[in-house]
């Protein structure tokens, strides 16, 4: 039921044409971030807003921002074109987003309001002609930004009137620290600001005091994460390593998760280790690699996918290894449950982790201290048939083979390099010993380990899995579209069954 003394988007004061854009995105009502940002903005008040991902906090700077820079140009003096708002971002992928978002919001008045994203992959040469034709609205990574201005491309000082920096809390652990201290340097001493962040750590109120102004912080009272009706989590202690991977294995292997699903480890190594040991089973799987590969991309931190990749409609976020910090959960279980499709979070918890996973729930539970994180109770004896098959997958996953993927990895990326194209036009033999080196094999792959047979399959799960038959095209009924919101893990009420005890949540 709507709360009737919020403030809608037609109460704000709002440019025709943003309204008309608003509508056509479909949002009825102002998120929280939207309803109390959006004013305090165009009064022309600095913001320090914390806001959880997927709560709408990009339209909450990007409304008032395109507003003012309406307004300015249709009240205010003719003056020469120039930029005017600069939006700070940590990774390429986020500057992507941070565009489309502000493109799509202005898609009625693009005329008057043209925006640029120089975090792309070309080079700075060619956006220089972008750039020289001063765009209202710029959005980078603060490297690419400073690059800019240190060669003129970018000139900011006599007209930037407006400063975002997204995932604010981001930026100094991205490694920009010392690129945003010298890129402020290049700003005017006079300018509105806002600082978007999902927590509020020590980066942050480093970063407020280099770029606010006596601004207005907004600590909204809303959980960093969607509801129990809309984001299921739990925990599932497992006694060992090697009961995590089998658990693993079940859940994908017999269909009990459905849908795209991201998996979480705390180190390169082990995401290489995971991939190779799901390849053992004909589970498709890939690797999200911060590290880049050698010159090609080397020493480039925008790059980095914690958060800085937003996938549409995943399904499930599996913490295969316990996040190291709760913020750090926090950031993970943001990638399900975007606007309002249902997600599910499962973290894999081994007994020595269970001081680490109560500081997490410390962190979920608030004030209430009623438990988020529900127990998630699998008999591992009902997957005890697996276990030889697990092993056997884990001992072909050798460290020998994980630095075989690795190196496998970088030379495809050395091959298809744009930024490498030049080099290996001017060095062909170099191209041709790279295209003719020793075929690298990762890890030895057993047919047999992709198939299941049936005497293996627990009784209870019999009736619901068939993971010997192949996979069938997606049914496009209305039927099937409204399935598929469904929560991802195998549910037994839809299909008239009692939950069996090996995979129902307590």
């Amino acid at each position: 039921m709507e709360d009737p003394e919020s403030l809608g988007f037609e109460h704000m004061g709002l440019d025709h044409r943003l309204l008309q854009a608003v509508t056509d995105l479909g949002w009825s009502r102002p998120t929280l971030i939207q309803e109390k940002a959006i004013p305090l903005a165009l009064e022309g008040k600095d913001l320090l807003a914390r806001a959880r991902t997927g709560s709408g906090k990009t339209a909450a700077y990007a409304i008032p921002m395109l507003q003012l820079l309406l307004h300015r140009k249709a009240t205010g003096p003719v003056v020469e074109q120039a930029v005017r708002a600069l939006v700070l971002v940590p990774t390429k992928e986020l500057a992507r987003q941070a565009q489309s978002m502000i493109q799509q919001l202005a898609a009625y008045c693009a005329r008057d309001i043209r925006v640029a994203n120089v975090s792309a992959a070309e080079d700075l040469a060619s956006q220089r002609a972008v750039l020289m034709e001063k765009p209202d609205v710029v959005v980078g990574t603060p490297s690419r930004i400073l690059n800019h201005l240190q060669q003129d491309n970018l000139k900011l000082r006599d007209s930037m009137e407006l400063l975002v920096v997204d995932e604010a809390d981001l930026l100094f652990s991205f490694g920009f620290e010392e690129e945003l201290k010298s890129l402020l340097c290049h700003l005017p001493r006079i300018y509105q600001a806002f600082l978007m962040s999902a927590t509020f750590n020590e980066d942050v109120q480093a970063l407020k005091e280099l770029v606010l102004h006596n601004p207005v912080t907004l600590k909204l009272q809303e959980s960093q994460l969607p509801g129990p009706d809309q984001l299921q989590q739990f925990q599932v202690v497992c006694e060992t390593e090697e009961d995590k991977f089998l658990l693993l294995y079940a859940l994908l292997k017999l269909s009990l998760i459905r849908g795209k699903s991201l998996l979480f480890v705390n180190t390169l190594e082990r995401s290489y280790r995971l991939r190779l040991f799901l390849e053992q089973f004909s589970i498709p799987a890939c690797v999200l690699n911060g590290e880049l590969p050698l010159r090609s991309r080397a020493s480039d931190p925008e790059a980095g996918v914690a958060r800085g990749i937003d996938f549409h409609h995943v399904c499930a976020v599996l913490n295969f290894d316990l996040p190291p910090t709760p913020e750090a959960y926090i950031h993970r279980a943001g990638r399900t449950a975007r606007a309002n499709n249902p997600g599910i979070v499962l973290t894999f918890v081994l007994p020595t982790e269970q001081s680490q996973l109560g500081k997490i729930e410390e962190l979920l539970s608030g004030d209430s201290g009623a438990p988020v994180l529900l127990p998630y109770q699998f008999h591992m004896e009902e997957i005890e048939g697996f276990r030889y098959r697990c092993r056997d997958a884990m001992r072909s996953v050798t460290k020998q083979a994980i630095r075989e993927a690795r190196l496998k990895e970088i030379k495809e990326e050395l091959l298809h390099s744009e930024k490498l194209k030049t080099y290996f036009e001017d060095n062909p033999r170099d191209l041709q010993l790279l295209r003719h080196d020793l075929p690298l094999h990762p890890a030895v792959v057993k047919p047999h380990l992709g198939n299941v047979p049936d005497y293996l399959v627990p009784p209870a799960l019999r009736g619901l899995v068939h993971p010997h038959k192949k996979r069938k095209k997606p049914p496009t009924s209305k039927k099937a579209k409204k399935a598929k919101t469904q929560n991802p893990l195998r549910s037994f009420k839809h299909r008239g069954e009692k939950p069996r005890p090996t995979a129902a949540p307590s």
